[in-house]
């Protein structure tokens, strides 16, 4: 049965979005109409060459961002025009992030910093420990909770900001880049944690890319090339 005859909403809808920045006189056209539906669940890659657009995209599924035109949806609601506050808040709520450059804050351990979003969201510390102590055992940093950044490798930086992303409990987990940094083998072990936690806990996963390993690891990849959607393909993988 099709979403259409089913009437459920995607869990992610983008509609006819356009991004339009200027740089002094010159306009540049990031977006260009895109259309895109995600549902839950699903380990998704946003493919294309730096430029294509397809980090613009993933700042305006998480709220960082808003549209010059079009609209973006989760779960049938409107995120696209919300105020700064409003999408501070929904951000909190629903939204796990993995960046590229880690975005650890420097004189916070390990632990402090993957219980940053929890303290914020006003979870108690008993709890804290519940949510995050598994999560540590499971990316292998469990002796390394009272490590400062500059203590710990990028792998393991890159980890610990895993643990904050899913700490929080977010529907949604949107990673830019998460492997550019790392090498070969820490990719591939850190995909392998995404691709477990994305089974095991239904977790909706959507990278932006252009490394081959996230790519073939995605179970969809959708290409964008000048703002522009050129190609969605599905498989299993």
């Amino acid at each position: 049965m099709s979403q259409e005859q089913s009437g459920k909403a995607p869990l992610i809808e983008v509609r006819d979005v356009e991004r339009v920045y200027h740089q002094g006189e010159v306009e540049v056209r990031a977006l260009r109409g895109v259309n895109l539906r995600i549902e839950a669940g699903e380990f998704s890659a946003l493919a294309g060459p730096s430029g294509s657009g397809k980090t613009t995209l993933l700042n305006m599924v998480g709220c960082l961002d808003s549209p010059t035109s079009g609209e973006v949806l989760v779960e049938g609601e409107a995120i696209s025009g919300m105020t700064r506050s409003e999408a501070a808040e929904y951000r909190l709520g629903h939204i796990g992030f993995v960046f590229q450059a880690y975005n650890l804050i420097p004189v916070l351990t390990a632990w402090e910093n993957a219980e940053f979003v929890l303290l914020m969201q006003g979870v108690g510390l008993e709890e804290r420990h519940s949510i995050l102590d598994p999560l540590f055992e499971r990316v292998g940093l469990a002796d390394y909770k009272d490590r400062k950044p500059h203590e710990m490798s990028g792998g393991q930086q890159q980890r610990v900001a895993v643990v904050r992303a899913l700490g929080s409990r977010p529907k949604i987990v949107l990673a830019d880049e998460p492997t550019a940094n790392l090498d070969s083998a820490t990719s591939a072990s850190l995909l392998e944690l995404m691709a477990e936690l994305n089974e095991e806990r239904g977790v909706t996963f959507v990278f932006s890319t252009h490394d081959e390993m996230v790519i073939e690891r995605a179970h969809r990849v959708v290409r964008l090339d000048s703002g522009c959607v050129v190609g969605d393909e599905r498989r299993d993988v």
